[in-house]
């Protein structure tokens, strides 16, 4: 499983894809999946574009693709 992160940012998350799911891996361990099909531009995303993400104060923001996922 590949892991995604932009550059020039420390994250306190992982996001990473498998198995048509999007995982979002906070430190200590917990563990998020969202499937890829509620998010269809995210489902059909090049890597390029899953990669430049910026974690905000309510989720996940994937900038080229404009598109927020809701963590908590």
């Amino acid at each position: 499983m590949p892991l995604f992160n932009t550059r020039k940012q420390q994250k306190k998350v992982k996001v990473t894809f498998s198995n048509g799911l999007l995982f979002v891996e906070y430190e200590g361990g917990k563990q998020q999946a969202f499937p890829l099909e509620w998010f269809p531009k995210l489902l059909h995303a090049t890597e390029e574009e899953r990669e430049d993400w910026t974690q905000t104060s309510t989720g996940i923001r994937f900038n080229k693709l404009d598109i927020d996922v809701t963590i908590s």
